[in-house]
């Protein structure tokens, strides 16, 4: 069955292992290459560029670079790869594109943004990002940006709305047709973005909270409120935010399975889909590479999912979401 991730980290990982010469077609190296993405019939990969965090480049024995030389970098990574198997793969801006793709034989990469911080509260660098054909940005990740707070142990910093700045541009953002993560960020945000956002948000890598208790995941309140606008939220197969013991660093497809369950239990079969955060976890998943995505399918039907409402988690619901917000 076809299917679309919307979150790994693949990218960054091509770039410290060998930014000019990876070849993401076949590389044992990370949990996603198209050669796999082809066995498990992928439909659209979103491959993040994550912005590291402090220390990064020199736990990867790499000299430091700026955010805008890493975005710009990182991005040439993904497209001078899709471009040198056209044969399989191309990338993707719209739904349409995506349809196009599919209608001529080839899988979809569609660039996202991980962590805001590189806006620098500016509006016009969101708009560069967009023209820079980046379609989705998840406004944190763990640490204060211009957008506002990440989750959060602190219950003062986990309540903490959007900026001002973090308001305005995420009208924006929705203006453009770039789609709004909010993955990573303090529930206090999530509400600010509830509240203002007039098309579909995502959490594009985000669990149930009710089923792992990581403060990364969503509460029912908010993927009913997820649910009501529209969005959609990525089963995450990091374990540990899967497990209710979130020490334990494995995890098997039919916990994944449970917090889809739950998920839709809660907000409906449209609000659930698929956010692997492949390429940017440690521990050991049933699930560990794109060849593998069958496995989540079964494990869906022993829950009793129908082979629709499987369609639409693995790839109609955020198929709906980008005809409806990107643009």
């Amino acid at each position: 069955m076809k299917y679309i991730d919307m979150h790994c980290d693949t990218v960054m990982l091509a770039y410290f292992f060998d930014p000019e010469h990876h070849d993401m077609y076949d590389q044992p190296k990370t949990m996603i290459d198209f050669k796999r993405m082809q066995k498990g019939d992928a439909l659209a990969q979103c491959f993040a560029v994550f912005l590291p965090p402090e220390g990064a480049f020199e736990m990867m024995h790499i000299d430091p670079i700026s955010d805008e030389d890493y975005i710009a970098l990182a991005r040439s990574v993904i497209l001078e790869n899709v471009a040198k198997h056209d044969d399989i793969i191309r990338m993707a801006y719209t739904a349409e594109d995506i349809e196009k793709n599919m209608a001529d034989g080839r899988m979809s990469a569609v660039l996202t943004m991980e962590d805001g911080r590189a806006v620098q509260g500016k509006l016009e660098n969101i708009k560069r990002f967009y023209d820079m054909g980046f379609r989705a940005c998840s406004l944190t990740w763990n640490a204060h940006n211009c957008f506002g707070a990440p989750n959060s142990l602190d219950p003062e910093i986990m309540n903490e709305g959007l900026t001002d700045f973090g308001k305005e541009g995420i009208r924006y953002m929705q203006e453009l047709g770039m789609l709004v993560d909010v993955s990573h960020l303090s529930d206090g945000g999530f509400w600010d973005v509830a509240e203002i956002c007039t098309k579909p948000f995502v959490a594009t890598h985000s669990n149930a909270r009710a089923v792992g208790p990581h403060q990364r995941n969503l509460t029912d309140d908010q993927i009913r409120a997820l649910a009501k606008a529209g969005g959609v939220m990525g089963l995450n197969f990091y374990p540990m935010f899967l497990n209710e013991d979130m020490n334990k660093d494995t995890a098997d497809a039919a916990i994944i399975a449970k917090h889809a369950r739950h998920i839709v239990d809660v907000g409906g079969i449209d609000v659930c889909g698929i956010g692997t955060d492949f390429d940017g976890f440690e521990g050991k998943n049933e699930i560990m590479s794109s060849d593998q995505m069958p496995r989540l399918a079964d494990a869906l039907k022993d829950v009793g999912f129908t082979e629709a409402e499987i369609e639409k988690i693995f790839y109609r619901n955020v198929m709906r979401v980008f005809r409806d917000a990107v643009k």
